[in-house]
């Protein structure tokens, strides 16, 4: 029992000893203000309710910034919106490039983005997903880390929700992030990057001939990692919050959203090798696992059990409160959320059909899927 509540406790101040020190250490950089321009590259597909939402709070805080929104060409929900809120900022610099559909077993984001990357204004590019929302202090600590050979990554948050299912969702993105992204940096090169916010130099797309090489992988982030790192690209995670805003009008949503995240982490765990797998179990798979033994114990020793749990959320609170005050404390969400996630991974492991927004994919591997 006690040899049980150790090794959860043990991995999970382990964790944020290491976390807390990768975000004091980059908190203690000097700040430097954004003095290049930036074209921000977005994929756009209807589907989100918040998306013009998301994208005008983008346009409006992000001065230094133009932007490019890739639609596809018979998407009239994301046409009317992105018409409509070029036509409420004339003095910004906004493209609006209609792609058409993507080709079977081809991934639509880096289909898109593949078409437009060359015509960047800007020598910095940076790749932004439609429901994502940056500050101007994360992109100036973004683009002060962008150099020759290099790509630099946010570390992304949920924005706070009163729909239960998006607030579940936003939890566990907001306890693991960190947690996840950030305990080994100071020993190994990021595993891959958060394809969510991304930041490079269109000299270092060139050298990778840009998204090309990555058009028949599903999940692009993993692909493109792959291939900086086969040409000496280094990826730097940074504590740079991107702050993500979905709304699930569903169970069955969130459902479909974590299948896809856990069918996606299991794609990153076939490429890695067996030690890097065996680190991930032990600081990431088998924390929840743990955290249900250490539940069941609560019929025998509850006072044990509620000080762990109370453990639990000051441990997870302190991190998050490092990184910003915009998280807001679920103790509840958080720990339906991580006991859920066992049951996430079985339903990867054995359903391999994947919805994405109107798309549905059947995954074979990351180069092998099909569009149903």
């Amino acid at each position: 029992m006690f040899i049980l509540i150790a090794s959860w406790l043990g991995i999970l101040l382990l964790k944020m000893g290491l976390t807390l020190r990768v975000i004091y250490q980059e908190q203690r950089r000097e700040s430097r203000p954004l003095q290049r321009r930036v074209t921000i590259l977005q994929p756009i597909l209807s589907g989100d309710p918040t998306l013009e939402t998301t994208l005008k709070a983008n346009v409006i805080a992000l001065e230094q910034a133009d932007f490019v929104w890739l639609i596809d060409d018979d998407d009239d929900v994301a046409q009317m919106i992105v018409s409509q809120i070029k036509q409420h900022f004339p003095q910004r610099n906004i493209m609006v490039k209609p792609c058409p559909a993507a080709p079977q077993g081809v991934n639509p984001k880096a289909f898109k983005l593949e078409q437009a990357w060359r015509e960047a204004s800007n020598d910095i590019i940076l790749v932004l997903d439609d429901d994502a929302m940056l500050s101007t202090d994360a992109l100036a600590h973004l683009v002060s880390e962008v150099g020759t050979d290099n790509l630099v990554t946010a570390l992304p948050y949920y924005a706070t929700s009163k729909n239960s299912y998006s607030a579940l969702l936003a939890q566990f993105v907001n306890d693991s992030s960190a947690l996840t992204y950030l305990p080994l940096l100071p020993y190994l090169p990021p595993l891959t990057i958060n394809g969510m916010c991304y930041a490079l130099t269109a000299q270092t797309l060139a050298k990778v001939k840009g998204f090309a090489p990555i058009q028949q992988h599903l999940t692009d982030d993993l692909a493109f990692a792959s291939l900086l790192r086969q040409h000496q690209i280094r990826l730097i995670q940074t504590s740079a919050l991107v702050k993500i805003h979905t709304d699930l009008a569903s169970g069955k949503k969130y459902w479909q959203q974590m299948h896809r995240w856990f069918l996606f982490a299991t794609l990153l765990l076939r490429e890695k090798s067996l030690k890097i797998n065996i680190l991930i179990f032990l600081l990431q798979g088998l924390h929840p696992l743990l955290l249900w033994g250490v539940i069941l114990m609560a019929f025998s020793h509850p006072l044990l059990v509620l000080a762990c749990l109370i453990g639990r959320h000051f441990a997870l609170r302190k991190v998050q409160q490092a990184l910003t005050t915009d998280i807001q404390s679920r103790p509840l969400l958080s720990l339906v959320s991580e006991l859920l996630q066992p049951l996430h991974l079985l339903h990867a492991l054995c359903n391999r059909t994947i919805i994405w927004r109107t798309r549905r994919y059947r995954v074979f591997s990351n180069n092998n899927f099909i569009s149903r």
